[in-house]
């Protein structure tokens, strides 16, 4: 039987660094790294303003994304998806395309302090200009009001960060 990829996901309140840890691991373990951001600005530029626009054009996405992301692990290919897991119908969704075919996973959560992730947010606005209407204090309040840390019980290879190592 071949060897199936491995499917890396992460799990993190905004600003904790799920896209800069993503592209660390997708460096570290030679993998196929797809960016949630990337894909929703190709397909829907300018479209998302708010965060329900970026709900609705991300579950759009899925479909598709769920079906690529197999026929990649199935082939053997490792992949790193930069998509936020932080809720436990999201984790189940990252568990499923993984299951479905087989492949290993692994979530990386990155558990971060509410004060640790705005302070990076605020560096992020400077760094990244274009993003500082979105990243603001009241956006990240409102988006981690979803938050749910995960759960031993979800049945998800967990490995923890909290941003001291």
């Amino acid at each position: 039987m071949k060897q199936l990829g491995t499917l890396y996901f992460f799990c993190g309140k905004m600003g904790a660094g799920k896209s800069t840890k993503s592209k660390q691991v997708a460096i570290d373990k030679h993998a196929v790294l797809l960016s949630e951001d990337e894909w929703l600005e190709s397909l829907y530029p300018k479209q998302i303003t708010s965060f329900d626009d970026y709900l609705k054009f991300s579950a759009q996405l899925k479909p598709l994304v769920k079906k690529h992301v197999q026929n990649i692990l199935s082939v053997g290919t490792d992949v790193v998806m930069d998509f936020p897991a932080n809720t436990q119908k999201l984790r189940k969704w990252f568990l499923e395309i993984a299951s479905e075919v087989n492949a290993n996973h692994q979530l990386i959560f990155l558990n971060l302090t509410n004060e640790q992730c705005l302070r990076q947010i605020a560096q992020r606005r400077i760094e990244q200009p274009e993003r500082a209407a979105f990243d603001t204090e009241a956006v990240f309040i409102q988006v981690t009001n979803y938050f749910e840390a995960p759960e031993s019980y979800e049945g998800l290879n967990i490995l923890v960060f909290t941003g001291k190592e």
